[in-house]
């Protein structure tokens, strides 16, 4: 499997060993940043990798105060482009100077907040979800296939009511879900049977103890946590979060001699290196690895997204979840908890829940990492602990093609840790993801050749979680 500890433990990033079709377009180099390309007030913006892209709004919105309304990154000119609403022509000439594309729109930051209190108040209901959309500076409103007859009336005529120039009202595919059942980095035996999550990023307790960051609704569910599913636990939930602000677990390990490293395994022994949390920007494109779907790519469409999970407990209840990650990266039952990055090693988020598949897609959420660190006080671990001691140490070539891989679950052999390498791989085709109703039928032989280093078999086999919570 993909999360693995070693003699005094190593335990590297569990976040599955497959590559999901189409990830790898969206990992050509980008453009470094930044430039300036002229100077005063006839500036022309700076061209910016995700990242700084995200300094440049953090500093714009404290330069603007009320004027700024959000902000997105244009992926395809790589430049900020910042809404001013009510904006006079030096806050304009200040936005430009420094950089972003001034966009002056309609409605300001404390007038869409006011519309998702609105919102709160009045429509809470299970299976809805919202989020500012700084590109239609409008509050959008989702709804998934549960949302029907007096549920869908209440919904649209309260979006109808806030008026069609500050909200929108759209279906989702499927069900928003938790998805804690189905993967197999983390295992736990819990009175209805098995709970499956993926460990999302290790870090450093504020106590100086290694731990590892996953979903809050995963260390509701169970407290003892196991690398194995048979196997004795190795780690203790110390700190949970769900529902509420926030979707989030510290789980320590018991042995403080745990040595741990930073990377994501990205399958084939290609790891991408972790070198600190960043916040997400819209528009930006981020990787999410899973073990029931693999890697896959998309791009951040909203922030602080609130959700309203049908509750696992309370058959006429919600689970609400604030301060989330909206994205259109796919995830199915088994990516719970696993890790969301940017190409150049940001931590962005732990997966929390979703709608629809990874075949007719659908939307995602994510817990942001930043906020669980602040939450709890840990820090990212070191990113360079221990690293090449895994199985297959060396760096692999990262235009090497991933083969066909069938089933998700426990990768039973192969483990490669230590290996560096931009997740730009040829995506290869994959199918067959575990049945998540505690036979874990999930098996299958991964046919990986590579372009020159790795040529191999990959037998992966899983048995699926019938855990305490909702799966596919």
């Amino acid at each position: 499997m993909s999360h693995k500890r070693i003699p005094k433990r190593k335990a590297a990033i569990a976040v599955g060993g497959v590559a999901a079709l189409g990830a790898a377009a969206f990992l050509l180099p980008m453009a470094n940043a930044s430039q300036d390309n002229a100077s005063g007030a006839t500036a022309a913006p700076k061209t910016l990798k995700a990242a700084g892209a995200s300094d440049l709004a953090a500093q714009l919105q404290q330069l603007l105060g009320q004027a700024f309304a959000g902000s997105y990154y244009d992926s395809a000119k790589q430049q900020l482009v910042v809404n001013v609403v009510n904006g006079d022509n030096n806050v304009i000439v200040q936005a430009e100077k420094a950089g972003a594309v001034v966009r002056q729109v309609q409605n300001s930051t404390s007038e869409l907040a006011a519309v998702a209190q609105t919102l709160k108040t009045k429509a809470t209901i299970p299976g809805t979800a919202w989020a500012v959309d700084p590109k239609t500076n409008k509050v959008v409103v989702s709804a998934d296939s549960t949302v029907t007859g007096t549920k869908w009336d209440t919904l649209e005529s309260t979006v109808q009511s806030l008026g069609s120039n500050m909200a929108t009202l759209k279906k989702s595919s499927g069900t928003f879900k938790t998805l804690v059942s189905g993967g197999d980095a983390i295992f736990s035996q819990v009175q209805d049977g098995t709970v499956r999550c993926s460990l999302g990023f290790n870090v450093t307790a504020s106590d100086g103890t290694p731990a590892f960051l996953t979903a809050g609704h995963c260390g509701v569910a169970a407290k003892d946590w196991s690398d194995s599913e048979t196997g004795q636990p190795i780690a203790t939930v110390d700190q949970a979060q769900f529902p509420g602000n926030g979707d989030f677990s510290l789980v320590k390990y018991n042995d403080p001699a745990t040595q741990t490293t930073s990377d994501v395994n990205i399958g084939n022994g290609q790891t991408v290196a972790i070198n600190q949390a960043v916040d997400a920007t819209v528009g930006e494109t981020v990787f999410r690895m899973g073990s029931t779907t693999g890697l896959h790519d998309g791009q951040v469409t909203g922030l602080d997204a609130t959700v309203n999970f049908q509750s696992e407990t309370d058959p006429n209840g919600v689970d609400t979840v604030t301060g989330l990650i909206q994205t259109n990266v796919c995830a199915e039952a088994g990516d719970s908890g696993g890790s969301l990055f940017t190409q150049d090693g940001g931590a962005v988020g732990m997966t929390s829940g979703g709608s629809g598949d990874c075949t007719a897609g659908g939307e995602t959420f994510f817990q942001p990492v930043t906020t669980a660190l602040q939450a709890t006080g840990a820090t990212l671990g070191d990113a360079g602990a221990g690293a090449g001691a895994g199985d297959a140490g060396a760096t692999a070539d990262p235009s090497a093609t991933a083969g066909d891989q069938n089933g998700a679950g426990d990768q039973a052999g192969g483990d490669q840790i230590g290996g560096s390498a931009d997740p730009s791989a040829t995506a290869g085709d994959q199918s067959g993801t575990g049945d998540a109703t505690g036979t874990g039928d999930a098996t299958g032989t991964g046919d990986q050749s590579g372009t020159g280093d790795e040529t191999g078999t990959g037998d992966q086999s899983g048995t699926g979680a019938d855990g305490t919570t909702s799966s596919n």
